[in-house]
């Protein structure tokens, strides 16, 4: 008996030192210096993949062994993450069309249908009873394809031509190509390194588009093709030396001009052409300036501008169609210190302001003629309201979109002369799903330097408040983007299982004006982190939640976030997901050849001045990686990232597993087939969702 018991403990003892053990990334030293400042950095070789460096394949192979250990280590989840997978899948009309929407003659409809991953494009002539015509089935056009970006159809004037983008390496670089949609013929034209976009003359044979650099991924050039011509030949009508710029191109909802825009987060520039005369040169509308924004639109014989000149939260100007330059614009909305102007939208009876005020979007609406306004009635304290797509210039119709934390996403039709709102359609959640039995609030939390942070929460009914819940905090902060309290199906998931959820509007976004942006930006982005952290403990004092059960996560700036609040306060999260993180600042802040670093210097700062390195260094995550007890991680990227390069992400973890202290777990996971925004088709990326879910759940110890 004595034997028996030894041999039951030795072959225990051999099964659990034959767990798998985390990887072990080799390590190159390498010294960075700058400013008489040294970083050594063991893990930067693992940027080899994409220069084809000489440890390319070694690269591949501790990403592999990074996915095969997470595998191995949450294979015990994969009941939970099918069970999720299909309970979202469930919530999901997976039959479904989108609302149609009118453009030049035709009712063009996106349809699903079960079972597929991607959409088809369809429209019909007149009415909604003609006979459809397909204009692209992208499940078909996917096959044999891993990742299959698809950039949409754009319809030339005489609506006989279809142009639209394809990219399956997931680089967000396309390859344009042309349709008759008469015949079904796809022309022999093909345009490669673009961002996937054109914009019709109204010749319909000439169209404008974007080319993109091959090493910086940079819209740098807008060129012209002709149908029908080798587009080696096309012309280049514009190209944007200053490297912190980039270009993109419109046409005026008028169909009568347009528009070249070349920007960097804090100056921008306008070219126009008449759209009937496309051989034309471009006329430049006002000579960029330092600290100068401005959106032009057009209607009649004016010009509008939306601009932040002498106005911080911007106005509204106009000018006429020959004297463009600044000191000829008149003001036409004043600036307003408690309210943002977004965007306008023109027709030809109206005008629609999007604007921001105490945190919420809201959408007011301009007679022509009697320059009376009207803003719509949302109905509830917090949503998200925003405008549709409204390509007709003559209607007397606006197309809105609105949703919750509560409801879900909504199409309205806004009837501008009768001020009557239409329901078109709600997402249709199935199942059992009732918006009642959710609950949501709005609360702002004082931050350390007083600043009053919107914080946006929800809950199913029964949350109890004794710091026993678990709740997933999330956040972004970055780029002025704004982080709406918005509907998911998914998030239902976790809700529905007693967590609740919240968001921290934090400053870097745009929630509360421009000035919320300028005060989470530059050397003003630790607020950014330090309001997070202040949004959580208030989570904590008022027994939302505890620290053994508080979740958060984000991704690419908002995996910043993640990184920085773990070195901030490793203590106060049971579990963090950072995806796609932009986790090594100051290195790629210094590598001019990645994608989008010379475009982020007014964001982040160029670190080739000393204060703006030293800063940046302070907070950066990969450089602040200590020997602390950092909560469990799960890390995901996708090889083909050209946003935030899988190698910010993987170093990263390398180098946490190296020194963090404590048993906590620590996970890589890389799709090897995708890039930023993770899988193309519907399903996947309800899988993705699931196993983020997984491994949140599984920390919390709820196994179905």
């Amino acid at each position: 008996m004595y034997k028996i018991f030894i041999s039951i403990l030795c072959m225990n003892t051999f099964l659990l030192n034959a767990q798998m053990q985390p990887p072990v990334c080799p390590k190159q030293s390498k010294v960075l210096t700058a400013h008489n400042d040294n970083r050594n950095d063991d893990y930067y070789w693992l940027n080899q993949y994409w220069l084809k460096g000489p440890d390319s394949s070694k690269v591949v192979k501790y990403l592999e062994e990074e996915n095969a250990y997470f595998q191995e280590e949450t294979k015990h989840t994969a009941p939970l993450q099918d069970k999720i997978y299909k309970e979202i899948l469930g919530k999901i009309k997976q039959t479904d069309e989108s609302v149609p929407y009118f453009l030049n003659g035709y009712w063009y409809i996106n349809k699903t249908e079960e079972g597929k991953e991607y959409s088809t494009f369809v429209r019909r002539k007149g009415n909604m009873k003609a006979k459809e015509e397909l204009l692209a089935d992208v499940n078909e056009m996917a096959k044999g394809h891993a990742y299959y970006g698809f950039s949409g159809m754009m319809v030339s004037p005489n609506n006989e031509i279809g142009a639209f983008g394809v990219d399956t390496v997931s680089r967000r670089n396309y390859v344009i190509s042309f349709k008759n949609l008469k015949t079904g013929e796809i022309y022999q034209d093909k345009i490669e390194k673009t961002d996937g976009y054109v914009v019709w003359a109204n010749d319909n044979k000439t169209v404008f588009y974007t080319r993109k650099n091959e090493v910086t991924l940079r819209s740098e050039k807008v060129m012209k093709h002709t149908l029908g011509t080798d587009a080696t030949n096309d012309v280049e009508v514009f190209f944007e030396k200053d490297e912190t710029y980039n270009v993109g191109i419109g046409k005026t909802k008028s169909l009568k001009y347009i528009f070249i825009s070349s920007g960097s987060t804090l100056s921008s520039e306008t070219r126009f052409i008449d759209a009937g005369k496309p051989n034309g040169n471009f006329t430049v509308f006002h000579p960029r300036e330092k600290d100068l924004l401005y959106d032009v639109d057009h209607f009649n014989d004016k010009f509008y501008i939306v601009t932040n000149w002498k106005a911080l939260n911007f106005r509204l100007m106009e000018t006429s169609l020959t004297k463009t330059e600044k000191s000829n614009w008149k003001e036409t909305i004043a600036h307003r210190k408690d309210v943002l102007l977004n965007s306008i939208e023109i027709f030809n009876d109206y005008m629609v302001l999007s604007e921001r005020s105490k945190g919420l979007t809201q959408i007011r609406i301009i007679d022509h003629k009697t320059k009376k306004s009207k803003y719509i009635d949302f109905g509830e304290a917090a949503y998200v309201a925003y405008p549709g797509f409204n390509p007709e210039f003559k209607t007397e119709t606006f197309r809105f979109g609105y949703q919750s934390l509560t409801t879900p996403g909504s199409t309205f039709d806004y009837n501008m002369k009768t001020n009557t709102k239409k329901l078109l359609k709600e997402q249709p959640v199935l199942g059992t799903f009732n918006k009642t039995d959710y609950v949501s609030e709005r609360v702002y939390v004082k931050a350390k330097d007083g600043t009053k942070i919107p914080l946006s929460i929800v809950y199913k009914k029964g949350f109890e408040k004794n710091g026993n819940k678990p709740l997933l905090l999330y956040g972004y902060g970055s780029y002025g983007n704004s982080t709406d309290p918005s509907f998911s199906i998914s998030r239902l998931s976790l809700l529905d299982r007693g967590f609740a959820f919240a968001i921290a509007h934090v400053r870097g976004g745009q929630e509360m004006g421009r000035q919320w942006y300028e005060d989470g930006k530059m050397f003003k982005k630790m607020n950014t982190f330090t309001d997070f952290i202040d949004c959580a403990d208030w989570l904590v004092a008022n027994k939302y939640t505890s620290p053994k059960h508080l979740y958060t996560n984000g991704g690419s700036a908002g995996g910043l976030l993640m990184g920085a609040i773990v070195n901030l306060r490793p203590d106060l999260w049971n579990g963090v997901i950072a995806a796609v993180p932009f986790v090594d600042v100051v290195t790629t802040m210094l590598d001019e050849s990645i994608p989008l670093t010379t475009g982020e210097f007014d964001e982040w700062g160029n670190p080739k001045n000393k204060d703006s390195y030293f800063y940046m260094k302070s907070y950066s995550p990969y450089d602040n990686v200590a020997a602390k007890n950092y909560p469990n991680m799960l890390v995901t990227t996708g090889l083909h990232d050209s946003q935030v390069q899988y190698f910010e992400p993987a170093k990263w973890v390398a180098k946490l597993r190296e020194l963090k202290t404590g048993n906590n777990k620590l996970y890589l996971y890389t799709n090897m087939s995708t890039g930023h925004g993770g899988s193309s088709g519907r399903f996947q990326r309800i899988k993705e969702v699931a196993r983020d879910y997984a491994f949140f759940l599984d920390l919390e110890g709820i196994k179905e």
